[in-house]
């Protein structure tokens, strides 16, 4: 079964596990949550405190909760955090691509997706900016991205930069209802 750009039949509370891979088939991070629901957006996931995320070489119970957005569009998906988070980061936007939802079983689904290294972050100390810049671009050649690509990449990454740093929507606090339902 081949994954779709949108979701099947999925219901508030069934299981959503994120799967992130690289370019080269690598895999990324893998991320436990909880369905809350779509708008016009996408479709929304809360990921819990204390759920076991993992990646190569690295694993951790989460310290808070978050909400992570799969848009209907675009080359992204946003995780979102509140002030319950210890860290710095309240939006972080990974720039990929390859979205694709596969059904496991009734009440479990995956989400799949190719993290293209740029980030575009809001940061409480640092503001708005774009991360790992130098990743991608050693990735440009040891994974040889094709051209079109690339270019798709740096556009998107602009457009979001301006959109996180504008607060525009969805970065503009509708953030905050999802964390209200997830927490419920």
């Amino acid at each position: 079964m081949s994954p779709h750009r949108e979701p099947g039949a999925l219901q508030p509370g069934d299981l959503v596990v994120a799967r992130n891979r690289k370019w080269s088939g690598k895999a990324h991070w893998v991320v436990p949550g909880q369905y809350l629901g779509e708008d016009i957006h996408g479709w929304w996931v809360f990921q819990g405190a204390r759920e076991f995320c993992s990646r190569p070489g690295a694993a951790f119970y989460t310290a808070s909760d978050a909400i992570l957005l799969v848009p209907r569009t675009g080359e992204w998906v946003a995780t979102f955090y509140d002030d319950s988070y210890p860290g710095d980061f309240r939006i972080y936007v990974d720039l990929a691509t390859g979205h694709g939802w596969n059904t496991i079983r009734s009440g479990a689904t995956e989400f799949h997706v190719i993290d293209m290294d740029l980030d575009v972050i809001r940061s409480v100390d640092r503001g708005v900016f774009v991360d790992d810049e130098d990743e991608f671009e050693e990735h440009c050649t040891t994974m040889d991205y094709p051209a079109g690509v690339v270019e798709s990449m740096r556009r998107e990454c602009g457009r979001l930069f301006e959109a996180v740093r504008d607060k525009q929507a969805p970065f503009d606090g509708t953030d905050a209802e999802w964390f209200r339902k997830g927490r419920a």
